[in-house]
């Protein structure tokens, strides 16, 4: 099983969901767009497709233009069936793939935030089961409207598209679920998060938030784990 990573910063692996991956005996082709490594010429071989999450906006092409090809790859990967999952920018990369508007929310969400399950989750091979709301580690400010055709499975009160569904095997989740100590530690050295912290809780909430998420680590990942082998196994 040969799985495509696409990783826009270094301290935004698949965390969690890499152990599923390697313990399910996957070999992982992992591409940091960030540093200028190229994207597959095809996706022959691949047979799922994971994009994790980044500091810049998927509306960023002029600055980041690998962005351009890289949401050309997720078309293809889901226009052709390819299981893909995407997890905060990933997200927006695939609603964006999909001609869906990636903007501004209201505010930046930054936080351990419960998620709303909706009645279609309730019957969603990853998503049934659960019992919601959960606690999510939040740190964005852009959302997306749903593309056509997609099935959205979790809501918040501030921003109402947290997860969806397109077709049978392509998911996308706003929020991290899949984040241990070691990287939260590393996100709390990245400038572009530090400040959204900082805007969002003030003075001394990034050492709030950090003690917010090691109190829901354990449940985070647990999570994290049941979702993403659920996406698994659907086609492995």
């Amino acid at each position: 099983m040969n799985v495509l990573v696409l990783q826009h910063i270094a301290c935004e692996p698949p965390g969690v969901f890499e152990d599923v991956l390697h313990e399910r005996g996957a070999t992982l082709h992992r591409v940091e767009l960030d540093e200028g490594e190229p994207l597959p010429s095809s996706l022959d071989g691949f047979e799922g497709v994971v994009a994790m999450g980044g500091p810049m906006s998927v509306n960023d092409e002029d600055e980041h233009l690998w962005l351009v090809a890289e949401k050309a790859l997720i078309a293809e990967a889901v226009g052709g069936g390819t299981p893909f999952w995407g997890s905060c920018l990933g997200v927006q990369l695939l609603a964006s793939s999909l001609g869906a508007k990636v903007m501004r929310g209201p505010l930046p969400e930054v936080g351990i935030l419960p998620v709303h399950a909706t009645a279609e989750a309730l019957a969603d091979p990853v998503f049934a089961g659960l019992a919601w709301p959960r606690p999510t580690l939040q740190w964005h400010q852009d959302t997306f409207e749903l593309p056509e055709g997609a099935t959205l499975l979790a809501t918040s009160p501030v921003y109402p598209n947290q997860a969806f569904r397109v077709g049978n095997v392509a998911y996308g989740v706003q929020f991290h679920l899949e984040v241990d100590e070691a990287m939260a530690n590393e996100w709390a050295r990245v400038p572009a998060y530090i400040s959204s912290a900082d805007e969002v809780l003030g003075a001394g909430g990034l050492d709030r938030l950090l003690a917010d998420f090691r109190a829901s680590m354990a449940e985070m990942q647990a999570d994290g784990r049941t979702l993403f082998s659920r996406w698994v196994d659907l086609w492995a």
